[in-house]
């Protein structure tokens, strides 16, 4: 849910002290806990901050006097407080849980819910829609932090009967045990200035959590041995009771590889498999081919059709791929096999210079109706091809990044902000970014309580001398009461503008001063002929001779550099033509913000 970053983040608002006793005791109601507990869960000083997620469902999130998330709604008209990661770690005990083995876990966080296969342990009873969290699994009787709560999407009696089937030595039962809404680093997670802090370690395992026995003994699996006796975690590392359901989290929705080696199959059973991938293909990509497609060669339809509709697996167990073909069937070739499909009223066939070529299918036929579907060799090849493609842009991604140039704004206090930061305790020598900045002024006009009474949006700057003097501005008029964002935006012009750079293998450079962008700009010279400008480059550490260099050969166009007049270190190069395009294209291809490239 909170995977991408948040769509529209409003700003936060301390809420009123009745509303926030409401919420304590709503707490304290729902979760069966302490006055005590529940001051610890919604402290003082509380805030509230709607935001919309990536997929614009709307909510709201409760945060601590220090900005980290506490609890969220999900949803216009849901109250159902569902308690963050913060949170949890705090209270471990709040929510049932469901363990699961550390492979899972970066999975977890990247968006994935948690599947049947992947839960190792859990506590009992547990219902559908319930609220949970799910912890990493630890061999013995300890259980890891909180990474994750979600809503269970099954029951714990299907646990206990999919974790039976496993033990036995059958398949799992597949699909997902819980939707997952929050976890650990994700978006949500950040939002905190706590996000740093390191995962607790495990706790032991206490009885009052009322976890049910046999699912605790779930991590003493018994293991069937060779000689048919069985033995328990007691004489098996850990690890090994945990290998293959660890293995099935992994995969998830791929297929169980407890399973027995490729089945060599019989002429007869060779023909049986090709019958079903040919009537998959006439129940799916044959049935929608149009009227004009016909006629198809035999050779084309066999490729393109029924080949990919093979099934991976039979009764029997899986199959090679490459063995199932018309040669290793009963038929012996193509053309008889399609000759007795014909016959069954399957396709029809007309004889092309000793060949065959498939004029008409009947996807009607009741042998098609009657088919069951299976799983094909082209759904696993594409999606192997998928998560192929998915690496290869996350890798994109990742060496896009690497070679960008982090350009950040940066304010120093100055003058009349000086006595703003004193008295909010902050270093007036350091370097603050804009959000830093506003984190400090929202913590401050809290704890002043500087928040006008009648209208959250505006602050009493008449109440406090510090930051009445951080936006005065000279020759404007500065009133009693001030929008905050309009009080925020008057505290940065106030302060002394810096700017950092960084770029891959080099040390970041601070300097005074705001960040100039990139200026493009198309001039024409005598003779009506133009030529592209580009100056401000030096803040981006690129070098005018390697820039006019490589947009010579990009361009295709003669390129000069030449010293500005009046700045010794400012240096000017210019492209033959108009190639702002192309210009705008390489700067950004050398890892420069589109926002730091001014174009005329």
């Amino acid at each position: 849910m909170f995977k991408k970053p948040l769509a529209d983040l409003k700003t936060s608002a301390p809420i009123r002290s009745s509303d926030r006793r409401k919420l304590k005791q709503k707490v304290v109601d729902t979760y069966s806990l302490t006055a005590e507990v529940g001051e610890l869960l919604v402290p003082d000083g509380l805030q509230s901050q709607k935001f919309s997620t990536h997929v614009n469902e709307h909510g709201i999130a409760y945060l601590s006097r220090e900005g980290d998330p506490l609890w969220f709604t999900i949803g216009k008209a849901s109250d159902e407080l569902i308690p963050t990661v913060y949170t949890l770690w705090k209270h471990p005990n709040l929510l049932p849980f469901l363990s699961t083995p550390s492979a899972v876990i970066p999975k977890l966080i990247n968006g994935a819910d948690l599947m049947i296969p992947g839960v190792v342990q859990h506590t009992s009873p547990l219902s559908p829609n319930q609220l949970v969290s799910v912890t990493q699994y630890y061999p013995g009787m300890k259980v890891g932090a909180p990474i994750a709560v979600g809503k269970m999407a099954v029951s714990s009696e299907v646990l206990k009967e999919s974790s039976g089937r496993w033990e036995s030595g059958g398949e799992d039962l597949r699909g997902k045990a819980v939707f997952v809404l929050h976890t650990w680093k994700d978006w949500l997670w950040d939002m905190g200035p706590s996000k740093k802090m390191d995962l607790p370690e495990p706790r032991d395992l206490s009885a009052n959590q009322a976890v049910n026995e046999d699912q605790v003994v779930e991590d003493d699996v018994e293991i069937a041995s060779q000689d048919g006796t069985k033995k328990t975690n007691d004489e098996t590392p850990p690890s090994a009771t945990v290998e293959g359901k660890a293995e099935e989290a992994e995969q998830q929705e791929e297929e169980t590889n407890k399973v027995n080696p490729e089945v060599t199959l019989t002429p007869d059973e060779v023909s049986t498999v090709l019958r079903s991938a040919f009537l998959q293909a006439l129940s799916t990509s044959l049935a929608s081919l149009p009227t004009s497609a016909y006629p198809i060669p035999a050779s084309l339809f066999w490729a393109t059709h029924v080949l990919p509709a093979r099934p991976i697996y039979t009764d029997q167990g899986p199959i090679d791929p490459t063995f199932v073909d018309a040669k290793h069937s009963s038929y012996k070739s193509v053309k008889a096999f399609l000759k007795s499909s014909a016959k069954e009223g399957l396709i029809k066939l007309k004889e092309v210079k000793g060949d065959v070529v498939v004029t008409a299918v009947y996807p009607k036929h009741p042998a098609v109706a009657s088919h069951r579907s299976h799983r094909t060799l082209h759904s696993v090849e594409e999606k192997r091809e998928k998560a192929e493609e998915r690496e290869r842009k996350e890798k994109e991604q990742e060496e896009k990044k690497k070679s960008e140039i982090h350009a950040v704004e940066l304010w120093k206090p100055h003058e009349k902000t000086i006595p703003f930061f004193v008295s909010a305790e902050k270093d007036t020598q350091e370097l603050y970014t804009g959000a830093q900045i506003k984190q400090i002024f929202t913590t401050y006009v809290e704890t002043k309580q500087l928040i006008n009474a009648r209208d959250q949006q505006y602050v009493n700057l008449a109440d406090d001398n510090g930051l009445f003097e951080a936006v005065y501005i000279k020759g404007q008029e500065t009133p009693e009461f001030m929008k905050r964002e309009e009080a925020l935006k008057r505290i940065r012009d106030n302060m002394q503008p810096w700017h950092e750079v960084k770029v891959e293998g080099s040390d970041a450079v601070r300097k005074k001063g705001a960040i100039t962008p990139i200026t493009i700009v198309v001039k024409v010279r005598q003779g009506r002929k133009a030529a592209t400008l580009i100056t401000g480059f030096e803040t981006f550490q690129l070098d005018a001779e390697v820039l006019a260099e490589e947009l010579r050969k990009i361009c295709a166009s003669s390129t000069t550099v030449n010293q500005l007049t009046g700045k010794p270190v400012a240096m000017q190069v210019m492209v033959q033509g108009k190639q702002i395009k192309k210009v705008v294209e390489f700067l950004i291809s050398k890892g420069v913000s589109e926002k730091w490239i001014k174009a005329k």
